[in-house]
């Protein structure tokens, strides 16, 4: 039933019917004659939703903690940014739902807070979770820290993963730091305790930033494989 109702949820995202948006538009004015005319402009525009917009409406009615909606007793979505509050959401869904085992992925776009994120990863690990990208799911910027941190990780072979240079408050980037400087060991460390071998972390953290922070490298499963065991 949970795999169900995820696919059912990409499907509505992906086959919604876009939105209208209506604007009505008013003008009077007097002739030569001295009548007096109205005229009413009305001007329909098709408005795309955003993919994420309409996955949060296919998940209305779930308990929802922030950017995670309990599916049921043992699944629970991510869905859109984490931030600074998400560690303590995701601490207050397991204390309300302890049975959850495994964090479907639907669509995370990253993080506004690298170092929650990666603090919300760790507590991923340390639960034992199972991180899933299901068919047509889609994991962007730090969304892939968080999907590393399963002890078990699963994606369909047409699930995307989005990666990028991070960028700092100060506009720098990780090649504008040297490689072993502490900024770039953080994500290196992080790696590895993920699970990742010294070669593998050092593979994936270049190729995570072989691309600067204002564009996006699109990976499939089996790019993140030649890094990470991925079932």
């Amino acid at each position: 039933m949970k795999r169900l109702f995820i696919a059912l949820i990409l499907t509505l995202a992906c086959g919604s019917v876009p939105a209208i948006a209506q604007q009505v538009a008013t003008r009077t004015w007097v002739d030569s004659h001295g009548t007096t005319w109205t005229e009413v402009t009305t001007t329909r525009t098709v408005v795309d939703e955003p993919r994420s917009v309409r996955i949060n409406a296919a998940l209305a009615g779930l308990p929802r903690f922030g950017p995670f909606a309990v599916v049921d007793a043992n699944h629970a979505a991510l869905v859109g940014e984490t931030d600074s509050q998400s560690p303590g959401l995701f601490k207050a869904m397991l204390q309300a739902f302890p049975g959850i085992h495994v964090l479907e992925m639907v669509d995370c776009s990253g993080t506004a807070d690298d170092g929650a994120n990666l603090k919300l990863g760790r507590m991923i690990r340390e639960h034992g979770l199972t991180t899933e990208v299901p068919s047509g799911g889609s994991v962007r910027s730090g969304g892939v820290e968080l999907f590393l941190a399963g002890v078990t990780r699963r994606a369909a072979p047409d699930a995307e993963f989005g990666v990028h240079a991070w960028r700092d408050e100060t506009g720098h980037q990780p090649g504008d730091y040297a490689a072993d400087a502490p900024v770039n060991k953080t994500y290196l460390d992080y790696y590895r305790e993920m699970g990742l071998s010294p070669d593998d972390a050092t593979g994936l953290y270049a190729l995570t930033n072989s691309v600067p922070n204002e564009q996006m490298l699109w990976l499939h499963t089996s790019d993140i494989k030649r890094f990470v065991p991925v079932e």
